[in-house]
């Protein structure tokens, strides 16, 4: 196989080796590390070319090289000397993972075993490369890479019953193999539209690249940099949830951008330029136009190669991309927060529990449109609905700490069925206790209290006290305890002159809870 040609640099060294400083053949091999064979080859053309040295000052690179390797073909234009591939075909298959030009030249070599030897295969393939546009000249491993950015220009909205315009961004999405283009308006460049721009983009695709390149926008990566970018953290989520990389563009580097680049450019020309007299009365109905604009574009055969985006798309990139996760990415915004006296944490102006064992502790809550899951080093630790309205504070009972619990289990309910297991009477003392103050909780300790007494006396005697406390209208604590302590219930109760039962205005009666 014929060695690779020196550049012309190189071969003006040995010129200026040989005939500058004397050298010889061997010497100058061993200076610039090439064969000795290859020395004499280029002094031998010098020969041939009638060249004098020094050579002219004039006398650039382009044409030295015209002097010292004519064309075999005398210098004729057209027909090569040996018959050439299909170099589209071949431009395509270089976007196939694994495929590189010495696997092509073999194959070709088997079909032309008298053709081209390969130095000057290569040379050729790379001279219809810099044919090719832009997009297309760049080596991109098909399903391996997706540029995404958003457009400088931007698309007018009218609002129907006002008038007022609103400018939408326009979000572009470029495949690095087959250039297959997406794009799509959106109110704004912040988070949420940026997460579901992308969510859209995948669900165009029907899978998913390798790496996604964004450009430095701020919805994307929080800190550029060359070393450590820093990807913003709900970006990155969503990147992992369809087991994707993300690898910025490098800042002022915009070759590491050029597919993106060029495909908003086309964009803008394809889409905007066709759709700047169309005016638009709702997101939905540009985004329309636009996904027009788009199949039309990508549907549009590129020049050289023949083929379209779209059947590039098909046939190169969509067979070596993954495969979607079975549900889609859910948008959910990250947040840092920390942990109150009171074990809870604030989100959106709501407050939700965690384990109390938290308290002051930073966590990283993630809401979503319905559930709001709060995680500690990486672990989540409590999951709630997301709330809107009603009270500010949802609490679960398993976050409490054991006090806390049982005083928020403490109800009226509670109280009179426990009241009850024991009797009518214990009952409607209870009854009597919740009612004589302005708000039931105030009376929840009496309660605590009077059952506590009553916990180890049997039934009959809890009942004759409640009876007792009741009809004297003693509804505190201590008053209970002084009659179950004196055995007060076991006394006549008090009554007036004539016999009859003395009554007050703290004695209600049965029919009082009833």
């Amino acid at each position: 196989m014929p060695t690779e040609r020196l550049s012309m640099r190189r071969i003006r060294q040995v010129l200026q080796l040989h005939f500058g400083a004397g050298a010889s053949a061997r010497v100058i091999a061993g200076e610039l590390g090439v064969g000795r064979s290859t020395v004499q080859d280029y002094l031998a053309r010098v020969s041939a070319a009638g060249l004098i040295w020094p050579l002219a000052e004039d006398l650039t690179d382009e044409a030295l090289e015209r002097l010292l390797f004519p064309p075999r073909n005398g210098g004729k234009s057209g027909a090569r000397r040996y018959p050439e591939p299909d170099w589209a075909a071949m431009a395509r298959e270089m976007k196939r993972p694994g495929v590189n030009l010495s696997v092509l030249f073999e194959e070709y070599a088997a079909v032309h075993p008298e053709g081209y030897r390969y130095s000057r295969f290569a040379e050729l393939f790379r001279d219809f490369e810099r044919r090719l546009s832009p997009t297309m000249r760049q080596s991109h491993v098909a399903g391996h890479k997706a540029f995404v950015d958003y457009s400088g220009k931007k698309v007018p909205i009218v609002d129907p019953l006002t008038g007022e315009i609103t400018m939408a961004e326009i979000f572009v999405a470029v495949l690095g193999a087959s250039s297959l283009t997406y794009a799509e308006a959106t109110w704004t460049q912040t988070l949420p539209d940026w997460i579901g721009a992308h969510v859209r983009l995948f669900r165009f695709l029907g899978a998913t690249p390798r790496l996604l390149i964004p450009d430095n926008l701020k919805s994307g990566v929080n800190k550029s940099g060359f070393y450590d970018p820093e990807i913003n953290r709900t970006y990155a989520r969503m990147a992992a949830h369809y087991n994707v990389g993300v690898v910025p563009a490098r800042p002022r580097k915009p070759k590491d951008k050029a597919a993106v680049e060029a495909g908003v450019r086309f964009a803008q020309s394809y889409i905007l330029g066709r759709l700047r007299n169309v005016t638009f009365f709702s997101l939905a109905e540009c985004n329309a136009a636009i996904a027009t604009a788009v199949e039309r574009m990508n549907s549009r055969e590129i020049r050289r190669l023949g083929v379209s985006r779209r059947q590039l798309f098909e046939a190169v990139e969509f067979p070596v991309m993954q495969k979607l996760p079975e549900q889609e990415y859910e948008y959910a915004e990250w947040r840092l927060a920390r942990v109150g006296i009171d074990y809870h944490v604030e989100v959106a102006d709501f407050f939700y529990s965690v384990p109390h064992a938290l308290l002051r502790e930073q966590v990283d809550p993630r809401a979503t449109t319905r559930t709001i899951e709060i995680f500690h080093r990486g672990t989540l630790v409590a999951a709630h609905a997301r709330r809107y309205g009603g009270q500010r504070h949802g609490t679960l009972p398993d976050h409490m700490p054991s006090a806390h619990r049982r005083y928020a289990e403490w109800s009226p309910e509670r109280f009179t069925r426990q009241a009850r297991d024991i009797g009518p009477n214990a009952e409607a003392l209870i009854l009597a206790v919740l009612a004589r103050r302005p708000h039931p909780e105030q009376g929840f300790r009496t309660c605590i209290g009077v059952l506590r007494l009553f916990r180890g006396i049997e039934a009959a005697r809890a009942e004759a006290v409640s009876s007792r406390a009741v009809e004297v209208g003693v509804l505190t604590y201590a008053s209970v305890a002084s009659i179950l302590k004196h055995r007060l219930d076991k006394s006549a109760s008090p009554q007036a002159a004539d016999g009859t039962p003395l009554l007050h205005g703290n004695i209600r009666g049965p029919g009082y809870f009833h």
